[in-house]
């Protein structure tokens, strides 16, 4: 089956020629023109992933993802939007989302970041029958099922969360430079995707927060070390 896109964007032109080229990618993408209009594509039917504009009608991208996250906490959302301030990127991903690309952008650039998501898309965990669940302390993580588990209680995980606390879960007791983090998660380690990783780490912090032995430690000037 194609995977489908939700596309959110109020420029026609724009939204037309991306439509377009990700279509002959073979992706099947659902175009608004507004954020309302979005919202209502997103409740009557499944996506894949959501790419979404920020400066929209009717509803702008950051409350759009807002009710997207809180109504699924695990579809990847992906910003696209000429608003280039840093603060506007750190906002979104507090929000939930996943990842950003600044406008003007290469359609081959956001095909490429799509990728990176559906390759382990909630449709690609369902029919894995190969289980993923470590230990983290007290809790049970499923990285299949973006999860973690403690006490009956379970706190879903967006994909780049998994992403991160498996690496960093994986190698308990290092020192992991942020460099490396950010290659191995985001490909590129700028000061953007930096600021990025500490929004990420200030979120699993708090998921892990009720087995008081687990700890991610900030190592001055060097990264991070995972510990419990």
């Amino acid at each position: 089956m194609k995977k489908k896109i939700l596309y959110a964007e109020d420029d026609p032109n724009l939204a037309f020629a991306t439509k377009d080229n990700l279509e002959e990618y073979d992706y099947e993408v659902v175009h608004a023109a507004d954020g309302a209009e979005a919202l209502d594509f997103f409740e009557k039917d499944h996506f894949d992933i959501c790419v979404l504009d920020i400066m929209m009608p009717k509803m702008d991208g950051f409350t759009l993802a807002e009710k997207i996250r809180n109504a699924d906490s695990q579809v990847p959302i992906l910003f696209l939007s000429a608003r280039s301030m840093q603060e506007d990127k750190i906002k979104g991903l507090k929000l939930g989302a996943d990842d950003y690309i600044t406008k003007p952008f290469s359609i081959e650039e956001l095909k490429l970041r799509i990728e990176v998501f559906l390759r382990r898309s909630k449709s690609d965990i369902a029919v894995s029958a190969k289980p993923d669940t470590a230990r983290i302390g007290k809790y049970a993580f499923d990285f299949q099922k973006l999860n973690l588990s403690l006490d009956g209680q379970t706190q879903n995980l967006t994909f780049r969360e998994a992403e991160v606390l498996k690496y960093i879960s994986e190698r308990a007791d290092q020192v992991i430079r942020r460099d490396e983090l950010l290659k191995a998660i985001w490909g590129d380690d700028d000061y953007f995707m930096g600021r990025s990783l500490d929004v990420f780490i200030s979120r699993l912090r708090k998921y892990l927060s009720g087995d008081p032995d687990i700890r991610i430690d900030n190592v001055h000037g060097v990264g991070f070390r995972m510990r419990w």
